[in-house]
């Protein structure tokens, strides 16, 4: 069997588990051989020497389980990232969230910063690419999350700059912090999960019975603080609870932003009364 032949059997076992099983079966295939996607197309007519271990691997995607799972790695913003069961897969949605806390970064001249729930590094390993004299708390309450972060931010030379802590939100954090970032857990128990999400771990993804619990204790946990800055991933849906949850403790209205999809997707919520958009 040819690496085309190969593909093209692939793609056909991955049509109904992937929206794009061509470049699935490549990445698959570019993975076992430890090559360039672009090598199997310049090779696309030599002979796979042995089929079966690549076909073990495409019968793992047609059971659901993530493309990044199978393996180890997940392409983010403008670096890879290692992953593996029992950390959250980096979306390209949680770009948008680097992007907008680069903003207020750069605005307000920020150098102190925390990360709650930092899952695989991914966002606070951008963040202090993007600026060098940035340093990070980042925290998780998932050893298998830790496990991976440290493995990414060690792969970067950060571990200088990012400070890694096993904690719930900034419980025993004394760091000095002038804005807080996280990407928590959102989603509503009551929500059925897709079946690839089953792979990941639930406490990165559900965030309660109505899913915003999370967010109102990281808004509770910057608000006790007298955290200028606050910027976080939510649900489509959860912009006006969010919104009356600020009501009722006095805060600013936070600004939301949306994804590329049109749907709401996160905030930013700046306590000290700056009327800086974002």
């Amino acid at each position: 069997m040819t690496i085309e032949e190969a593909l093209r059997k692939a793609s056909a076992m991955l049509g109904e588990t992937a929206s794009r099983p061509r470049m699935e079966a490549e990445t698959l295939l570019a993975h076992l051989l430890k090559c360039d996607r672009v090598l199997l197309h310049l090779n696309s007519s030599d002979e796979l020497e042995a089929d079966e271990p690549f076909f073990d691997l495409v019968k793992r995607r047609t059971s659901a389980e993530p493309v990044e799972y199978i393996t180890g790695r997940v392409s983010f913003y403008d670096i890879e990232l290692e992953v593996g069961p029992g950390v959250l897969i980096a979306r390209p949605e949680t770009e948008l969230l680097v992007d907008k806390c680069a903003e207020v970064i750069e605005a307000n001249g920020l150098s102190d910063i925390a990360e709650i729930g930092v899952g695989s590094g991914a966002v606070s390993i951008v963040l202090a690419r993007k600026f060098p004299n940035l340093h990070i708390t980042a925290t998780d309450i998932s050893a298998d999350a830790l496990y991976y972060a440290k493995r990414n931010i060690e792969r970067y030379d950060l571990a200088e700059r990012i400070d890694l802590v096993e904690c719930s939100l900034l419980e025993g954090v004394d760091a000095h912090v002038e804005m807080i970032v996280s990407n928590p857990p959102y989603i509503s128990e009551e929500y059925e999960l897709p079946a690839p999400l089953h792979y990941e771990p639930e406490n990165a993804l559900v965030g309660g019975k109505r899913g915003d619990e999370l967010l109102r204790k990281i808004i509770d946990a910057a608000n006790e603080r007298k955290v200028a800055h606050l910027l976080c991933e939510m649900g489509y849906d959860q912009r006006e609870p969010i919104s009356e949850y600020c009501r009722r403790l006095s805060l600013p209205i936070p600004q939301f932003y949306k994804d590329l999809a049109g749907y709401d997707r996160g905030f930013y919520l700046n306590s000290i009364g700056n009327e800086r958009i974002i």
